[in-house]
């Protein structure tokens, strides 16, 4: 399995943040700017509101693994930060992808579809 490419300096998430379009949910944010890159790369973020590091790590690992299954629709070259909200923890994995992919449509960032 490949690892995605990340985000990981906080000057990064702050140009996202600022200059980045936005959609959200009652469970998930989803922050998104094009790169100069043909990859696209993902940076999480969740709050130590959630809870303890178990439960952080568990937000994380579902977020990243939604992100890795959903990678081959959305269109290459876009910086996405997904930051998850408290009410993440007690929402199914289900739901959450359904939430991800639905934000991620908001923000044009699905590949057309061929006829």
């Amino acid at each position: 399995m490949k690892a995605a490419v990340t985000v990981k300096e906080n000057y990064e998430f702050r140009r996202i943040y600022r200059k980045g379009k936005s959609a959200a949910s009652p469970c998930l944010v989803v922050y998104c700017q094009k790169n100069r890159q043909k990859k696209s790369r993902l940076g999480i973020t969740v709050s130590t509101k959630l809870g303890g590091a178990v439960i952080r790590n568990r937000v994380r690992r579902r977020l990243r693994e939604i992100y890795r299954l959903n990678r081959d629709i959305l269109q290459p070259g876009y910086d996405l930060i997904v930051v998850g909200r408290v009410r993440a923890v007690r929402t199914s994995y289900q739901d959450l992808n359904r939430e991800f992919l639905l934000l991620t449509e908001k923000l044009q960032l699905h590949l057309e579809k061929k006829s």
